[in-house]
């Protein structure tokens, strides 16, 4: 299935993308997080385990077991804090 990945913040200019496009049979969030990280490079270092990354699944906030759908879109993000 197509999902539509999305990196914001210090994910997307150590990635060098904001959006891409990736064909995957991910079935959930965790999944899909391995995937990218099997690339290796930037993708490992963003998005290794044990790091604070954040994640929603079609604007909604997600855990690693949230369903994927086809056509949908997974938004990456470091954690906020306010001042």
């Amino acid at each position: 299935m197509k999902i539509q990945v999305r990196y914001f913040a210090s994910l997307r200019e150590t990635m060098g993308v904001g959006t891409e496009t990736v064909e995957t049979s991910a079935q959930d969030v965790a999944s899909l997080r391995q995937a990218l990280i099997a690339r290796g490079g930037a993708y490992a270092q963003c998005l290794a385990i044990g790091l604070p990354v954040r994640v929603a699944v079609n604007q909604v906030m997600a855990s690693d077991g949230t369903p994927l759908v086809a056509d949908g879109e997974v938004a990456f993000f470091p954690p906020v804090t306010g001042g």
